[in-house]
C-alpha cells in the first residue's frame, strides 16, 4: 500500500507495506476498533443534540486509524496519555464503550465517577492517564509516566517494568513549551515514549502552516537527538508498522520516538463549532481518504475478509454503542455526598 496524494502543501508520506502485513485475526482486531471509535462518536453527537451531553465535546471521526494503529501495536499493560479529544483513545485503550458513554452523561458508572466529562477520561485499570483540556497538558504527564518506567526498571531492579508511553496531542500543542521541554528531557533520560502528533491542519480555527515556523512537525525531534517519523495518519497499516518499530525502539532502551501522523477531522473543532472556516473542496478531498473504508477495501482485496463479515462488525458494533447509551441512562447520577471524595489522596 502507498500514498502518495497531495494535502495542500504538503505530499503525504509514502511507506511500501507488504501484502502479507496482517493476518486475517489482526485485520478484524483493527478494523472492529476503528468502527467502534467512529459509531461511539457519531453517537456522541446524537446525544449532544438530544440534551443528553452538556458542555464541550470534541468528536474523533477521520483521525480513528491514529488510534487505533498506535494503540494495537503496543500491550495492554503499556500507558496511554490523550488529550481533550480522548474519547477514542480511550476505546483503543481498552476502557468499555459503556463506562466512557456513562462519564459523557456526567453518571457514577463513568470511568472517572462522573467527574471528568469529555474532556477529562481517565482510567487506572486501563493505564489510561487521562484527557487533558488545556493544550499540551498531558505531555508533561505521559513524560512522567515513561520515567516512572524507566526508574523502576533500571533503578528499583524490576525486570517487567517495561511499559512504553504513547503520548498523543495535536499539532497546535507542538508550538507550546511543554513540548520542547519534554523532548528535551526524553532525549537526555532516553525514555520509553512514543510522542504522537495528529496532525489535524487545524488548531480549533488556525491553520498550521500559519502557526509554526516549521511545519514538518517530525523535523522537530532533530533538535534533541529524537528520532522523527512522519506517516499517513489515515492507513492504519501504516500507522501500526511506524508505531510498532517506534515500540520496539522504546522497550529496548533506545529512547523516544516523534511520530506526526496526518490526518484529518471529519467534524468540526467541537460539536458548539459551525466549522465555516475549512473549505468545501478540502473537506470533500479528506473524505475520500476514510480510513474505515481503506482498509475494509484492502482486507476484501487481499482475501482477508468477506464485505459481509465486515458488515457483522458494523452490527455488532452499533449494538454495543446502543447497550453503552442504555446503560448510562439507567445509571445513578454520582451522590452530592462525595463531592469532596479524590481531591487529596487516601
Amino acid at each position: 500500500m502507498t500514498s502518495s496524494s497531495q494535502i495542500s502543501e504538503r505530499a503525504l508520506p509514502e511507506i511500501l507495506l507488504p501484502d502479507d502485513l496482517i493476518t486475517r485475526e489482526e485485520g478484524f482486531i483493527l478494523y472492529e476498533d476503528m468502527v467502534l471509535g467512529r459509531t461511539f462518536e457519531d453517537k456522541c453527537a446524537e446525544m449532544y443534540y438530544r440534551g443528553k451531553m452538556f458542555g464541550f465535546v470534541h468528536l474523533y471521526n477521520g483521525q480513528e486509524a491514529v488510534s487505533t494503529g498506535i494503540t494495537k501495536a503496543m500491550r495492554p499493560d503499556d500507558f496511554v496519555c490523550s488529550t481533550y479529544r480522548d474519547h477514542v483513545h480511550a476505546l483503543s485503550a481498552g476502557v468499555p464503550a459503556r463506562q466512557v458513554m456513562a462519564e459523557l452523561f456526567g453518571k457514577a458508572t463513568g470511568c472517572s465517577q462522573g467527574r471528568g466529562g469529555s474532556m477529562h477520561l481517565f482510567s487506572a485499570e486501563h493505564n489510561l492517564l487521562g484527557g487533558f483540556a488545556f493544550v499540551a497538558e498531558g505531555i508533561p504527564v505521559a513524560t512522567g509516566a515513561a520515567f516512572q518506567s524507566k526508574y523502576r526498571r533500571e533503578v528499583m531492579g524490576e525486570a517487567g517494568a517495561d511499559q512504553v508511553t504513547a503520548c498523543f496531542f495535536g499539532d497546535g500543542a507542538s508550538n507550546n513549551g511543554q513540548f520542547f521541554e519534554c523532548l528535551n528531557m526524553a532525549s537526555l533520560w532516553k525514555l520509553p515514549i512514543l510522542y504522537v502528533v495528529e496532525n489535524n491542519k487545524w488548531a480549533i480555527g488556525m491553520a498550521h502552516h500559519r502557526a509554526s515556523s516549521e511545519t514538518q512537525i517530525f523535523q522537530k525531534g532533530k533538535a534533541f537527538g529524537i528520532v522523527g517519523v512522519e506517516v499517513d495518519g489515515m492507513d492504519v497499516l501504516a500507522v501500526r508498522a511506524v508505531a510498532k518499530e517506534a515500540v520496539a525502539r522504546a522497550r529496548a532502551g533506545e529512547g523516544p520516538t516523534l511520530i506526526e501522523a496526518l490526518t484529518y477531522r471529519f467534524r468540526g473543532h467541537s460539536l458548539a463549532d459551525p466549522d465555516e472556516l475549512r473549505s468545501k473542496e478540502e473537506k470533500e478531498f479528506w473524505f475520500t481518504r476514510d480510513p474505515i473504508k481503506k482498509l475494509a477495501a484492502y482486507m476484501i482485496e487481499q482475501n482477508l475478509a468477506t464485505a459481509a463479515e465486515l458488515k457483522e462488525i458494523d452490527t455488532k458494533i452499533q449494538g454495543v454503542v446502543d447497550e453503552a447509551v442504555e446503560f448510562a441512562e439507567a445509571s445513578p447520577e454520582p451522590d452530592p455526598s462525595e463531592l469532596h471524595h479524590y481531591i487529596f489522596a487516601d
